[in-house]
């Protein structure tokens, strides 16, 4: 703490991201972040774009891709908002569209940085319980609020909400925004950005850091009613004109361009999950159901700690963590088929 700091700092509590260790040898399966590297044409546009041009500032409403993105999803290029990571554009939907008299409403075990968000912007926030079988429960939302947010398919939990609960929780609250965030969405959901036509309070982000395997360029977008997008475009250019850099927009547009490999990668990923749930049932764990690149499981006769524990010794990085609810439950990211049999290897004879 310092004389120098404003006075709210001292009593933020920062959003602590999954350890990136700096030992090599390491199967890391702690970060959600995708085995499979990213489409070669991405690639390939990334390199073109190592030129002269870079003393050049990028284009600040990267319309390339943009138009990529609205292609993609059938929609309108004033219907999308690019940000630097999901992380910013969520920043930024906090600021622009959550700040209300009535409270934020999100579900208890969700993601971390919602509850930052609130305290870095004065929020008020309802936190809504999960019900006992870890699952958002669209009735636990209609009532007064100020806004509703929550992953889909939920972390760390992986389970998913269909898109007429979506819907269920959109008519209950037709004055407030339901903001949907789809960062895990092409692992085994359908994507709500087919009912943002339909329902002008509906905003939905999705991230380019797993599916794409784009994690370490930094790229999130938003899709929603134009007037929706205009706030944000107001807050980005109040914060920051140029949030994409140039190998940010070249690269992500030739990722949403190339399906095949897309398509490919995510299916490796899902038939990895479903052997390593049904691997892990086998060694007596309870896993939830996961529509995510990740599962949520525990051993009845474990600890989750000293599981983590005797994995790290083995070289296998997962992530606990400490939350009443959920501190038997390990959060285990999809690796490559080899990686996951070090998981199972590591574990041992239980």
């Amino acid at each position: 703490m310092s004389k120098f700091w404003s006075p709210f700092v001292k009593n933020l509590v920062p959003y602590v991201p999954g350890e990136q260790p700096k030992l090599a040898k390491l199967v890391k399966l702690n970060t959600n972040e995708n085995p499979y590297g990213p489409s070669p044409k991405a690639l390939a546009a990334m390199q073109a774009e190592l030129n002269d041009n870079l003393r050049l500032y990028p284009d600040p409403n990267s319309d390339l891709l943009k138009n990529a993105v609205a292609g993609y999803y059938g929609v309108q290029r004033n219907q999308v908002f690019l940000g630097n990571g999901s992380d910013e554009v969520l920043a930024h939907i906090f600021h622009g569209l959550l700040q209300h008299d009535q409270p934020l409403l999100f579900p208890d075990i969700s993601y971390s940085f919602y509850p930052v968000y609130c305290g870095l912007y004065g929020i008020r926030f309802d936190a809504v319980p999960l019900d006992e079988h870890f699952r958002i429960d669209p009735a636990d939302y209609a009532k007064p609020n100020g806004g509703i947010i929550f992953p889909n398919p939920n972390a760390p939990t992986g389970c998913l909400l269909a898109l007429d609960a979506i819907e269920q929780i959109l008519k209950a609250s037709p004055d407030s925004v339901v903001v949907v965030d789809e960062a895990y969405i092409d692992f085994g959901g359908e994507t709500a950005i087919s009912l943002v036509d339909r329902y002008p309070n509906l905003l939905v982000t999705q991230t380019l850091s797993k599916s794409r395997s784009l994690a370490g360029l930094r790229v999130g977008l938003a899709v929603g009613h134009p007037d929706l997008i205009e706030a944000l475009e107001r807050i980005k250019n109040s914060f920051n004109s140029y949030p994409l850099d140039r190998m940010a927009n070249v690269g992500a547009a030739a990722a949403f361009e190339d399906r095949e490999y897309f398509d490919m990668t995510c299916r490796l990923v899902i038939e990895s999950r479903e052997q390593l749930i049904a691997q892990l049932q086998a060694k007596g764990f309870e896993v939830l159901p996961s529509a995510a690149n990740f599962i949520f499981a525990r051993h009845p006769q474990h600890d989750a700690a000293g599981l983590a524990a005797k994995l790290r010794e083995q070289g296998v990085i997962v992530r606990h963590f400490k939350q009443e609810r959920i501190a038997q439950f390990l959060r285990i990211s999809i690796g490559t088929p080899e990686q996951n049999q070090a998981l199972i290897d590591g574990l041992g004879d239980l």
